[in-house]
């Protein structure tokens, strides 16, 4: 707790100096503790008090906490030249770093699956290879996760670890490459802030969460975050998808009334909003292969088919349960994947890959129609409309 930079610019290293630095400034232990956690700049008023006792100015004190404002920004680059040549020396001091030759433990015909950690695995890898980078990190959530990882790091270390594994991927990634990251809203905020120096924003796909209980004195949280960006304005794959339209599972009935717009509804279904409600998390022992979260067959299928075409390549780092390397395999896309854990149930997902193909075929006879075969035949029972009515 003691190594976050807010304690650090404070000269705050255990609990005595804590509470002798709260009785001098006034300022409540638990409000310096929220300043150290949330890594964010203390209210105006804190403020002022805290650079009077520190007896500095709040552009060093922002420098110190490593907030960046735009004033900032422009500053550093006006001395860029006097700042280079005054940390030169510390920069080069450093020695070269030696990569090990790392194998996989696991090949099929399109992929190669590696029991590593991700960062060790990308440094081994070439600049500009990839097509498609999905990544779906740790929560940080202090889960147990069968690879033993530490999931409860301070909000600081969290986001340092977050930034090396990101820009190893934008090195990796082609120009025109996608990628996506999977995780909650409140990390990436700070993650889309990376993202936004190096490549192009997309979308910010909110995915419906199913069953969740809610938490008290806050909103209900009911999406996770699927960030989509690109290296550079236009993507070199983008295929279009298109969904049913929405009825009534009992009656057949249109739930959305589309008036006199029923004529113009594309026949191939209604364009693919950056809202997907019909993603559900994984829990039918059927389907799921592990005890922590496993990705839904249908979310990696939709990614990969948006973004890629056969034959080019996607990385995941964070290997999981396997079904980035499970769809990619199907879709007939090379694939390298990296997991710092065990493997054996990714392993064994291979061992039955006529049921994920049969999930797979399930899933595309869904998309790209106004209403699937088993939609019609409850429509035609019912008597309501079908697109050949207004021919």
């Amino acid at each position: 707790m003691f190594s976050n930079k807010f304690f650090s610019a404070l000269n705050i290293t255990n609990n005595k100096e804590l509470l002798s630095f709260s009785k001098i400034t006034k300022i409540p232990v638990q409000k310096l503790r929220m300043y150290n956690d949330e890594g964010i700049l203390p209210f105006e008023s804190d403020l002022k008090i805290i650079l009077d006792e520190l007896g500095i100015n709040d552009f060093e004190f922002k420098l110190k906490l490593g907030i960046l404002d735009n004033e900032i920004i422009n500053t550093l680059t006006n001395y860029a030249t006097e700042i280079n040549n005054l940390i030169k020396k510390d920069k080069n001091s450093g020695t070269t770093k030696q990569f090990k030759k790392i194998k996989p433990v696991f090949s099929t015909q399109y992929g190669q699956l590696f029991q590593e950690d991700c960062l060790s695995l990308m440094r081994n890898l070439p600049s500009n290879s990839v097509d498609l980078i999905f990544a779906d990190p740790p929560f940080n959530l202090n889960k147990l996760y069968e690879s033993k990882i530490n999931d409860k790091l301070t909000k600081n270390d969290y986001l340092q670890w977050t930034e090396k594994w990101i820009l190893e991927c934008i090195r990796l990634l082609k120009e025109g490459g996608a990628f996506f990251i999977w995780n909650l809203p409140i990390w990436n905020t700070h993650i889309s802030s990376i993202l936004n120096k190096y490549l192009n924003f997309r979308h910010w796909i909110a995915v419906d969460i199913k069953n969740q209980l809610p938490i008290p004195n806050k909103l209900y949280p009911s999406h996770y975050s699927l960030l989509y960006y690109t290296k550079g304005n236009k993507p070199n794959t983008f295929n279009q998808e298109r969904l049913p339209l929405e009825i009534c599972k009992k009656c057949g009935s249109d739930i959305k009334d589309y008036g006199g717009y029923k004529n113009k509804l594309n026949i191939n279904g209604l364009t693919l909003s950056d809202v997907w409600k019909d993603i559900s998390p994984v829990r039918h022992s059927k389907y799921k292969t592990r005890e922590s979260n496993q990705l839904p067959v249908n979310l990696l299928e939709r990614i990969i088919s948006i973004s890629t075409n056969e034959n080019d390549v996607i990385f995941d780092p964070f290997g999981g349960s396997g079904t980035t390397y499970i769809v990619s395999e199907i879709l007939k896309r090379n694939w390298i994947g990296s997991e710092i854990g065990p493997v054996d149930s990714i392993v064994k997902r291979f061992n039955d890959l006529e049921f994920h193909k049969e999930q797979i075929q399930e899933i595309q006879d869904k998309k790209n129609v106004l209403f699937t075969e088993e939609m019609r035949k409850l429509r035609v029972k019912k008597g309501l409309w079908l697109p050949e009515n207004f021919k």
